[in-house]
């Protein structure tokens, strides 16, 4: 572009700030200096707790689990992916520090819990749908394994948790002993598998289309 890139975001609020009932959601500091925030329109102005609230009453049914052994760099850009599908939340397994540059500070707006091995996550899993008698979240690998479902043509669950591993040496052994099933992504070329981050994409993605409802202006954001 001949003047550069245009500036995202917006400036100061024009004219009086908002006031009255639905004003509690604005944060004084960006209506004053303006909001050049990575967020959609409707977000505006609003606070990081406001943004959180709000997301909450629609978040999908679906967690995102990443083992983290080896400070794997994709766990931020998997962690951006389940902020733009709305994960319920994502887990972090093994290592509590993660490289969050990927995230471009969505994380900020996730819910984000650790657990030390992958049976502590099973059981937080397991118990998860005592409150709102949903019942357990299965937890589902995904790992080109050998008797694995095919993600193309099964039935997501609509309340799973999709569990990845490491780039390159895939689910840890404890992983695949505690997961309720595993499921591979179809693939042609000559790679043994793609990068952890597109088949954390694909996954999510896989369970909108079964799940997500797409008529609704109020629930999503394409």
């Amino acid at each position: 572009m001949p003047n550069g890139q245009p500036e995202i975001g917006v400036g100061p609020w024009p004219g009086a700030w908002p006031e009255g009932p639905g004003s509690d959601v604005y944060d004084e500091a960006l209506l004053r200096d303006g909001d050049r925030r990575n967020v959609v329109d409707r977000y505006r102005y609003w606070s990081l707790e406001a943004i959180r609230a709000d997301l909450d009453l629609r978040r999908h049914g679906f967690h995102v689990a990443i083992e983290n052994w080896q400070h794997d760099f994709n766990i931020g850009t998997i962690v951006r992916s389940a902020n733009a599908f709305l994960a319920a939340e994502v887990h972090i397994v093994g290592n509590r520090r993660w490289n969050k540059r990927g995230a471009m500070v969505t994380d900020r707006y996730q819910h984000v819990r650790h657990h030390a091995t992958v049976e502590d996550l099973a059981a937080y899993l397991s118990s998860y749908g005592s409150d709102d008698g949903g019942g357990p979240v299965p937890l589902f690998g995904v790992d080109n394994l050998p008797g694995s479902d095919h993600l193309e043509t099964m039935e997501i669950p609509d309340r799973v948790c999709f569990l990845f591993g490491q780039e390159g040496p895939g689910l840890s052994e404890g992983a695949r002993e505690v997961c309720d099933a595993t499921f591979s992504i179809a693939q042609f070329g000559s790679t043994r598998s793609i990068n952890a981050s597109a088949a954390a994409a694909i996954a999510m993605h896989a369970w909108v289309r079964q799940h997500a409802d797409l008529g609704s202006e109020e629930n999503w954001r394409g």
